[in-house]
């Protein structure tokens, strides 16, 4: 999976579709070119889950903006909900412990300090869902898709995507690294970004493959396995 990963960026007519990404990503602060690079990512889960070997190109650019728009939105609505809960939660513990006063109020209050440190892991667990979710919109083509708990679970318990997302890390520390050496100089700064592209889309190829391994679709052979049904 690895290997796979970070070999699929450079496969075909890759030096257009890299400096593209890297443009865009290098304009990201300007938020529409940082949509359009998240449309491009939904795209690279689409077109790996359906069995393509080589990375999509850019166009269709209103699909990509839209595509890019949406995954925000999911990945906000995956945060903001158990933010909202666990405010609410440890802000009537806090001012509940408050009010009462004595030992049962320190208790009371105590109690939503505890709580309000279990958000850190909560939020862990979000960001290991949040990729499933995305590839399963990307597949779908709904929003509704990114909250269909019946398929997502499966996919976040398997092996296969607990390695694709361990094995981001390891390539986005190596990353992190190479861009702080390259950031030194002008010329190396300007190659950070594409650096960071080329980094998402390999992870993402990474997720897509997980995703699609744990739906019983092979990458490689999916349309034979829909044939033999």
């Amino acid at each position: 999976m690895l290997e796979d990963g970070l070999s699929y960026p450079a496969r075909g007519d890759w030096i257009g579709r890299i400096l593209i990404g890297t443009v865009l990503g290098f304009l990201s602060f300007l938020l529409i070119p940082a949509f359009l690079v998240g449309g491009y990512l939904m795209r690279v889960l689409e077109k790996t889950v359906a069995g393509e070997d080589e990375p999509p190109e850019f166009e269709d650019w209103g699909d990509l903006l839209v595509k890019g728009v949406v995954a925000s939105i999911i990945g906000f609505v995956y945060a903001l909900v158990p933010t909202i809960l666990y405010s609410l939660i440890v802000g009537t513990l806090i001012s509940g412990g408050a009010l009462l006063g004595g030992d049962g109020g320190g208790l009371l209050a105590g109690l939503g300090i505890m709580t309000l440190l279990a958000y850190i892991p909560l939020m862990f667990i979000i960001l290991y869902i949040v990729p499933a979710a995305l590839t399963n919109y990307a597949v779908e083509g709904s929003i509704g898709a990114a909250f269909d708990i019946g398929t997502i679970k499966p996919v976040v318990l398997s092996m296969d995507y607990l390695l694709a997302m361990l094995m981001p890390v390891v390539v986005a520390i190596g990353v992190n690294i190479v861009a702080s050496v390259l950031a030194i100089t002008v010329v190396g700064l300007l190659l950070v970004p594409f650096l960071y592209f080329y980094m998402y889309v390999a992870v993402f190829r990474m997720f897509g493959i997980a995703f699609a391994n744990t739906s019983q679709t092979s990458v490689s052979g999916s349309r034979t396995s829909a044939s033999a049904l």
